[in-house]
């Protein structure tokens, strides 16, 4: 009889696309779990349809964004470091799920790797913008080399190398090419936001909130000898209390690491203690922890962070705002792109006005809330947010307008989310092990945040 029902269940997925309903948490039986498997992979072979379709066949590079109105197509045909390193690991992802063969995915990486190695560069490192038909590079929007895009070039070149040795040597002499000495401030200890060609300045602000998806650049450069492991302990947790215009006062203690001291400040939202990231977001939470092994090696620190992050997402955006659906995180618009987030989750919370929910929010909380996904994604569905592509790029929960667009970032998140949900960890596997991923796994082991 168990049988019998797993076999219409799996049946009715396939057949009408539609997830069966979750009455509550607790009800995510071995038999739903099957079928959300099976969905996921459906989803994820209608994500990886954009790189298909979006990826220039020449270049191998894929266009940043697409949007749909009134029956017409506009695409944004340039492209970014970190959705060059998007792709990569969706491609990885893609084969690993059985989506497409190693051989394609092999060939796809070599076309883009054969690009990227041409492409103009600065220490090495990439430039934030190149036209997707030729590499050349685009300057409407000036020419900056940004810290946090290389570090999702460099972590997708790390994972296709590990996944492919055939391409290790490529990857790997690009990565140890990009200089991230040359972001960084020694007198700071931490990295600039970037560095402006056309100036030639480097930025004034510095990335000093730890708990954002720059800590995966940091994490890069440490690994690869480019900045000392001083670094790491030299980002802030809250920002000192003293420093009265972050949205809360925080409570915590010093503590040494590495010689260093460091405030292990938190934050309070309804008795739950958490360390904030800047704007309050799902990406600056959980990105990084897409490649690095957080949850397994960091459950004192950025695991546990991380599942209380998606806690209270959950609980502010469904119980505090009174949302149908939860994720909050910057999107696309109708009009634009913008950022959201759950505003307590902030050091400067980013509103979460206008009730844009964004679906790849759930896609990155696969591992710390599947039961919860689970029923967020067929909420999502049920407001018609899922077209060709997979999901649109965000829906407004209150007025039901979808946006109909696809980002290569967010797709990107959403198939690496989904890789490793499926495939145990997978592309974490890949990073970590590089020599790059290994070397500073200590600093993810051995920090205790002062949240529990």
């Amino acid at each position: 009889m168990r049988k019998l029902f797993l076999f219409f269940l799996v049946a009715a997925i396939v057949l009408t696309g539609s997830l069966p309903t979750v009455t509550n948490a607790e009800s995510f039986s071995k038999g739903k779990k099957h079928a959300f498997s099976k969905q996921l992979k459906a989803i994820s072979k209608k994500t990886y349809r954009y790189f298909e379709d979006f990826t220039d066949e020449k270049t191998g590079l894929t266009y940043d964004a697409v949007r749909m109105k009134n029956g017409e197509k506009t695409v944004q045909d340039f492209t970014s470091p970190t959705n060059i390193g998007m792709y990569f690991m969706s491609t990885v992802s893609a084969e690993e799920i059985g989506i497409i063969s190693r051989d394609e995915a092999v060939n796809r990486i070599q076309t883009t790797l054969e690009t990227i190695e041409e492409l103009e560069t600065w220490n090495g490192l990439y430039y934030n913008w190149y036209f997707t038909k030729d590499g050349s590079l685009m300057t409407d929007w000036g020419e900056f080399i940004s810290t946090v895009d290389n570090g999702w070039l460099s972590a997708g070149l790390i994972v296709a190398g590990q996944a492919y040795p055939e391409l290790n040597d490529q990857t790997s002499e690009l990565v140890e090419a990009m200089d991230y000495s040359k972001l960084y401030d020694p007198e700071v200890g931490q990295m600039r936001g970037g560095y402006d060609v056309t100036t030639q300045s480097v930025t004034e602000h510095h990335y000093g909130a730890f708990y954002t998806e720059p800590r995966l650049a940091s994490y890069i450069s440490i690994g690869k000898g480019d900045v000392p492991v001083e670094h790491w302990w030299k980002m802030y947790r809250t920002m000192p209390a003293s420093w009265d215009w972050q949205s809360q006062v925080p409570d915590g203690y010093t503590k040494t690491y590495d010689g260093i001291d460091v405030f292990e400040g938190h934050y309070t939202y309804n008795d739950q203690k958490y360390v904030p990231s800047w704007g309050g977001s799902m990406f600056e939470a959980l990105m990084p922890g897409l490649v690095l092994k957080e949850k397994e090696l960091g459950q004192n620190a950025l695991g546990l962070n991380n599942q209380k992050h998606v806690d209270i997402q959950i609980e502010y955006a469904k119980e505090e705002l009174g949302y149908p659906a939860w994720g909050l995180s910057p999107a696309a618009t109708p009009e634009d792109y913008s950022e959201f987030g759950a505003t307590p989750l902030g050091m400067d919370g980013y509103s979460a006005e206008g009730a844009i929910v964004t679906p790849h929010a759930s896609f990155l909380a696969l591992e710390y809330a599947p039961k919860e996904v689970y029923k967020n994604l067929k909420t999502l569905k049920d407001f018609g947010t899922y077209g060709k592509y997979g999901f649109y790029d965000s829906v407004n929960v209150l007025t039901g307008e979808v946006t109909e667009a696809y980002l290569a970032l967010d797709q990107g998140m959403s198939m690496v989310a989904i890789a490793n949900y499926l495939e145990d960890g997978i592309i974490k596997e890949y990073f970590h092990e590089d020599d790059i991923g290994e070397r500073p796994e200590d600093l993810l082991i051995k920090e205790n945040f002062s949240i529990k």
